[in-house]
């Protein structure tokens, strides 16, 4: 642990190490990006360990380190790199490890208890979604300093492991970087050209979203029978279903096609697959949808639509409901109500509601929490040693 500072003057530097399966795409990997990046900004040293992925470069691009290390496969041989983790944090003088997932945490721990206690470094944890609650999943429960990434996240810790210590929780909602998702942000005219000509569907309907990949959950069919039932009350809307499905989800994607052809609106629904630009499509969309089967942990595009001046119509339940009830409760619905959600949309185009323009999810805000639990932990280290 890095503790030798002066009296008076500023803490030393610090050296955190966070740990996630891979830096593929996600709110996981967004977020460990988002922390290295504020690190480095303090004037810290910023490590990631996994096994890589397409974000890397945008990892390295903020002045952190990423070490490769396959700790999130699922494999016994897996566990034999808790060695080579132990070996990085003394080689690096790690002051904290910050773990993200269940079996990087795991790796973690066991790395962290071959360190004598002296020169061990302090373990937080993030729980990022309500994982089944046992013994495999109890890791993410187990730091010293446990980050809960909303209200939902942290009803979850405290009814499913009601013996954890309620002051080591601390509830960091993640946020919306608000330079790059702006009230009065207005897509390049290279790309508002592209879209339209890609598009001209769209060129006399109002656009209706919903983000996500093609999974069951995640309401693309309760969005294609909103979409369906908006039609046929004459409405001009055209619904974009903004997310590819994984190769093993290929049966739902057919699925889904199947629905739309049934209920006889192909003509006014898109299937865009993965994009890259789902910032500039829900900016241009006259309304974004949430309408996941089960509990969100967060509700990531919620806050990002609304932070472009999009309505939001969400079901009311985890993170999702959170955030609509907290700066947008004209968004709530009840879970499963395509109805409420179809007339609550009917209205938002007749007249488009009042929308936040300051909220309190914003990456600054998690960032600068996040920030106070390693500061915090820092400071007790230096009071114990």
């Amino acid at each position: 642990m890095n503790i030798a500072a002066v009296p008076g003057q500023a803490p030393a530097p610090l050296t955190v190490l966070q740990l996630l399966p891979e830096l593929q795409v996600g709110g996981v990997e967004q977020g460990t990006i988002e922390i290295a990046s504020a690190l480095v900004r303090a004037g810290h040293r910023a490590l990631v360990v996994s096994a890589g992925g397409r974000m890397v470069p945008a990892l390295e691009a903020t002045g952190a380190h990423h070490v490769a290390m396959s700790i999130g496969r699922k494999r016994l041989p897996t566990l034999l790199l808790a060695r080579r983790l132990r070996e990085l944090c003394e080689r690096e003088g790690v002051d904290i490890v910050h773990a993200r997932s269940r079996l990087p945490a795991w790796i973690g721990h066991l790395a962290l208890r071959g360190i004598p206690a002296e020169r061990r470094p302090r373990w937080v944890t993030t729980v990022h979604g309500p994982y089944t609650v046992n013994r495999y999943s109890r890791i993410m429960v187990s730091g010293e300093r446990v980050i809960a990434i909303s209200e939902f996240i942290h009803h979850y810790i405290r009814r499913g492991y009601p013996d954890v210590d309620p002051g080591r929780i601390t509830v960091i909602p993640r946020g919306v970087d608000r330079l790059r998702y702006p009230r009065d942000y207005a897509p390049p005219p290279a790309w508002r050209d592209e879209w339209q000509q890609s598009h001209p569907e769209l060129a006399r309907r109002q656009a209706l979203v919903l983000p996500g990949r093609l999974t069951r959950w995640k309401g693309q069919e309760d969005f294609i029978r909103l979409v369906a039932k908006l039609v046929g009350r004459g409405l001009p809307v055209h619904g974009l279903l903004a997310g590819g499905a994984h190769p093993r989800k290929r049966a739902f994607e057919r699925e889904l096609h199947k629905l739309v052809a049934e209920l006889e609106i192909e003509p006014a629904v898109s299937f865009l697959g993965n994009r890259g630009d789902l910032r500039e499509i829900l900016s241009v969309s006259a309304c974004a949808f949430s309408l996941t089967g089960e509990p969100e942990a967060f509700g990531r595009t919620t806050i990002e639509a609304l932070s472009l001046g999009v309505p939001v119509i969400g079901y009311d339940h985890g993170g999702t409901g959170e955030i609509l009830r907290s700066i947008f409760p004209a968004g709530v619905v009840p879970v499963g109500d395509i109805d409420a959600a179809a007339e609550r949309c009917a209205a938002f185009l007749q007249q488009r509601p009042p929308l936040p323009v300051i909220h309190p999810y914003t990456v600054e805000r998690m960032q600068t929490a996040t920030l106070a639990v390693y500061a915090e932990l820092a400071a007790s280290s230096r009071q114990r040693a």
